[in-house]
């Protein structure tokens, strides 16, 4: 039962991992992207419509592997980053607030999924997700072990492995030491030659996109490819596993499957009331935004620009 409950929980933290890289690629640039849930929500259809196209014009049964399941990633990434792009034009080029243009782009990534999926009217059961939860062939014979190290589908080690890049490039590179720059104070950086609108156009469409994937992985992994809407409720907890994890990717790891853990904690535990468990995350997130404004570490802190639009005329 402990060896199911730990498998469940970092199937379903992976979601969670997703989403928070891709929202803290965003944060470090400035940019408070609260349109995460629909982002992750276009980024799931945008996976499913594109596999029920490919195995529709291929057929289910001479459908290639490897192509029902990269074609879904690079749609689904695609897709999310759009909604990117058009955050970042509403916020960097007009100057939109940034709070209401993620909350409307929110509203906007939901419609737009459900419209897709209605549209496509894809059957009940994606071909593909099998393909997606398929474990290494060997991790059975390593018995409870292999289960939890090994029998994860690939968007579980993709997420860890983004996560981990991510926080390499954040600490180790230039490109990662001038995205801190654009987000801590952007008119050093533009003094400094650095192209604020380049940095937070590219970073927004590129945590876009990878959040979107969190939305793919939700319903290939967690949903065995059904549509539900639920997956909006994943982006809101992607975006407190941030603050939660103060804007560390690779914290994110272990912040995610503890997330994961607390969500899915009711399901396990019989007499308890769900929606008060579900509710562990946020409690547990608000908490550590109390811990942390206590101690008042400056590496604790959220990006000093985090939700300014910059404007050069008044450097």
């Amino acid at each position: 039962m402990i060896i199911n409950f730990i498998f469940s929980a970092v199937r379903l933290g992976m979601t969670l991992l997703f989403g928070s890289t891709g929202e803290t690629i965003t944060e470090k640039s400035g940019h408070l992207n609260l349109g995460i849930p629909g982002i992750m929500c276009v980024g799931a259809a945008c996976g499913c419509v594109s596999e029920a196209l490919y195995t529709g014009a291929v057929g289910q049964g001479n459908a290639n592997r490897i192509l029902a399941v990269l074609i879904p990633i690079v749609a689904s990434f695609l897709g999310a980053a759009f909604l990117g792009v058009i955050y970042s034009f509403l916020t960097v080029t007009l100057r939109a607030n940034q709070n209401v243009t993620g909350l409307a782009l929110t509203t906007f990534g939901v419609g737009v999924a459900n419209y897709l999926i209605k549209t496509v009217e894809i059957i009940k059961y994606s071909y593909a997700s099998s393909f997606f939860t398929a474990g290494f062939p060997f991790a059975a014979k390593l018995g409870g072990f292999g289960k939890l190290f090994f029998s994860y589908g690939i968007m579980v080690y993709l997420a860890i492995a983004i996560a981990l890049i991510t926080s390499f490039v954040f600490n180790k590179t230039r490109v990662g030491l001038h995205l801190r720059a654009v987000g801590e104070n952007p008119a050093t950086a533009d003094a400094a030659g650095i192209n604020v609108t380049a940095y937070r156009y590219l970073a927004t469409m590129i945590g876009s996109g990878i959040a979107g994937l969190g939305g793919l992985c939700y319903v290939m992994d967690n949903l065995n490819g059904n549509w539900e809407y639920v997956i909006d409720a994943m982006g809101w907890l992607s975006i407190a596993l941030v603050i939660f994890t103060v804007w560390k990717p690779s914290l994110g790891i272990l912040g995610s499957i503890l997330f994961g853990a607390l969500y899915i904690a009711s399901n396990y535990i019989s007499g308890t009331n769900k929606a008060l468990l579900n509710m562990l995350p946020y409690v547990v997130t608000i908490l550590v935004l109390i811990t942390t404004s206590i101690r008042n570490k400056k590496e604790h802190h959220p990006p000093a620009g985090l939700g300014l639009n910059y404007y050069r005329e008044e450097r």
